[in-house]
């Protein structure tokens, strides 16, 4: 039985994801352009319920420009030709190895712990007012196919306890992109993939938990580390691909915090055959789609204060590349090389 909480709920979620798609902008030129998403792509948009611990919450993409400055491997400051805004973060391209090499490294340092590494928290109706924190990208594939990746940002991850040991927490990095995918045939969805760390899964649309419209897909997000999951409790992810309830590297999940990431997000596509972003609207910002470098610090050596290094695993590791470097051409659900199955049911 629907309560009266569930129907205001329902009626917020509702209201949230059509008002924040269907507005209308004025661009730069003076011209009025609407979202042309497909319908399809919004109608299936995961929606996402956060940890009840989480602290690292979503965040500004723009924003994590704001607070860092350009470096490369050598920790030597770089001068762009301009102020760095998310349209021009390509031009970082122009340094070290294709600006594989560059870091945008946080002025405070990754040890500081900044406020501005928690984000924002999702309102009661699953909104972050203010900033935009996820960037959907349509990609067409042959035979009527089309995969929707849905990418969610947040300032900073917070690696995994080892046998719950905080003396021994590995992966802490400025910076962190992870995505869910949904692909469609015929504008119906097939499946949807979960990225987690350096791997993930990938479960049937059918097989996928609903949200509160019945129809939208839940990715359960991890306590400080943002990997997605289709159901929600703990995650061992000691072996890639090979989820557990128990295990030295246990990932939490929950039904915490509400988060509807489709309420402010860029939209794109992406041309497969020409490498080319193009956004929906015609005027949000394209060129940080194109930065071939790293969204946070390098890893911290061995010597600096604090670091932690056991066996190669490092507590304080470098940032990660973005969406350009996900996987967009993949043939498969799984990103070409990974070995996930689309699975037909859920469990660890």
């Amino acid at each position: 039985m629907l309560t009266i909480f569930s129907l205001l709920l329902l009626f917020s979620l509702g209201l949230s994801s059509c008002s924040a798609i269907t507005v209308q902008k004025v661009a730069a030129d003076g011209g009025v352009h609407k979202r042309d998403v497909p319908d399809f792509v919004r109608q299936y948009a995961p929606v996402a319920y956060l940890d009840s611990t989480e602290i690292y919450f979503p965040s500004d993409i723009g924003a994590q420009i704001n607070h860092t400055k350009p470096e490369d491997t050598n920790g030597t400051v770089l001068t762009p030709p301009a102020p760095l805004t998310l349209s021009d973060l390509d031009s970082l391209n122009a340094f070290n190895d294709s600006g594989t090499g560059v870091y945008l490294t946080s002025d405070e340092g990754i040890e500081a712990l900044p406020s501005w590494f928690r984000g924002v928290a999702p309102e009661f109706n699953g909104t972050t007012p203010g900033i935009v924190s996820m960037a959907v990208v349509t990609v067409s594939k042959p035979n009527d196919t089309l995969d929707a990746f849905f990418f969610y940002f947040y300032a900073y991850n917070q690696g995994n306890w080892v046998f719950n040991d905080s003396a021994l927490e590995f992966g802490d990095h400025v910076g962190d992109w992870e995505h869910n995918m949904v692909r469609f045939v015929n504008g119906t969805p097939q499946a949807v993939y979960y990225s987690q760390h350096s791997g993930g899964e990938a479960f049937t649309y059918n097989a996928t938990v609903k949200g509160p419209d019945g129809v939208r897909p839940v990715t359960y997000v991890a306590n400080g580390t943002h990997a997605n999951y289709a159901i929600p409790g703990p995650h061992d992810h000691t072996i890639p691909d090979f989820n557990t309830d128990v295990g030295p590297l246990t990932d939490e999940t929950s039904m915490g915090p509400f988060w509807d990431p489709l309420a402010a997000a860029y939209l794109y596509s992406y041309d497969n055959n020409t490498g080319v972003f193009t956004a929906y609207n015609g005027f949000d910002p394209v060129g940080w789609l194109n930065f071939n470098g790293r969204w946070g610090d390098n890893q911290l050596p061995d010597s600096a204060k604090g670091q932690v290094d056991v066996f190669g695993e490092a507590k304080y590791v470098a940032g990660p590349t973005g969406p350009n470097d996900k996987g967009l051409g993949r043939t498969n659900v799984c990103p070409d090389g990974d070995e996930c199955d689309i699975k037909d049911s859920l469990g660890p």
